[in-house]
């Protein structure tokens, strides 16, 4: 990792950015400032990528295209946010990205958020657009899921949820500093307290009881998919920062997967913050971790031609 000439190490400079839009909230701030503070934060374009805003029934979305991208296969992408903040927009250029490197379309989901929309709100929503994908002609072996944090635990409990219904499920999953347990039990919220400059414990809690609401569980399977059997899920790359609080959601999880027959690749990324990817244009290691998801999906989606 190459410094700045002022000694400002780029994944340093990129936290501090995030830290000056967190440091700016408080206990009275309005949830929709908030949004439109993380909307702002990250909410880049690529030049040259396609967005096509579309309805999946009552909800919006954004279909993603990079350039030479094919048609015939699709990402369906969970943002991540804490289930409170995030939108299609504030990960646009992270969907570009992955657009580019998987070599498909990227669909961004604004699924119903909290505190207006509690669980399952938002796993009702993830559930629902993978059927309007089915439902336009995509083969589940033309389907895969992507999500970070919030959204990639989203993306588990979508996958549980849609075998729990016994339907076919999408080739493959790529999970970005995933949120797995929402009663943040890892070991590394006390190991990596001191390293990780932007989530602590108290933190992850309160976004969870925002979410579950009073009569939520935070142990439901449907919440936390690490509590849940993961028997018969599809191959599943984990990625996450080595500084993260939140390490052992992706730690455990990779490990009970495995240990259940899932085909689960778990890459820990040195000195990397929480979903690092949302930084391609300042960090080698995120253009590095892209690669490497489009690489993933690339190899598990379904090669027969049309």
């Amino acid at each position: 990792m190459t410094a700045a000439s002022d000694g400002t190490r780029p994944v340093d400079a990129v936290t501090a950015r995030v830290k000056a839009v967190y440091g700016g909230w408080r206990r009275s701030t309005p949830v929709a400032r908030m949004r439109a503070d993380w909307d702002g934060l990250f909410g880049h374009t690529p030049a040259g990528v396609a967005v096509e805003p579309v309805a999946v029934g009552p909800l919006a979305a954004e279909w993603m295209r990079a350039p030479g991208t094919r048609r015939d296969r699709a990402v369906l992408y969970l943002h991540g946010g804490g289930f409170q903040v995030g939108s299609p927009l504030s990960h646009r250029e992270l969907m570009a990205a992955i657009s580019a490197a998987a070599g498909c379309a990227v669909l961004g989901l604004a699924y119903r958020l909290a505190p207006e929309h509690r669980f399952p709100a938002a796993l009702e929503d993830a559930v629902a657009a993978y059927g309007w994908l089915r439902a336009a002609g995509f083969a589940p072996g033309r389907l895969a899921f992507a999500g970070d944090s919030a959204g990639g635990g989203l993306a588990l409990s979508t996958l549980l949820a849609l075998r729990g219904k016994g339907q076919a499920l999408p080739a493959a999953a790529a999970l970005l500093s995933v949120w797995t347990d929402l009663t943040a039990s890892g070991e590394s919220y006390r190991t990596r307290s001191a390293a990780d400059p932007i989530h602590q414990r108290p933190m992850i809690q309160a976004m969870a009881a925002q979410y579950l609401g009073e009569d939520g569980d935070p142990m439901d399977p449907l919440a936390s998919p690490l509590f849940a059997d993961p028997r018969g899920l599809p191959p599943l790359l984990l990625q996450v920062g080595d500084r993260e609080t939140v390490l052992s959601d992706s730690v455990a999880f990779a490990e009970r997967a495995q240990a259940a027959g899932v085909a689960a690749e778990l890459q820990v990324y040195p000195d990397m913050i929480h979903v690092f990817q949302q930084f391609p244009r300042d960090l080698p290691e995120a253009r590095a971790a892209i690669a490497a998801i489009g690489d993933f999906l690339a190899a598990h989606f379904d090669k027969d031609e049309d």
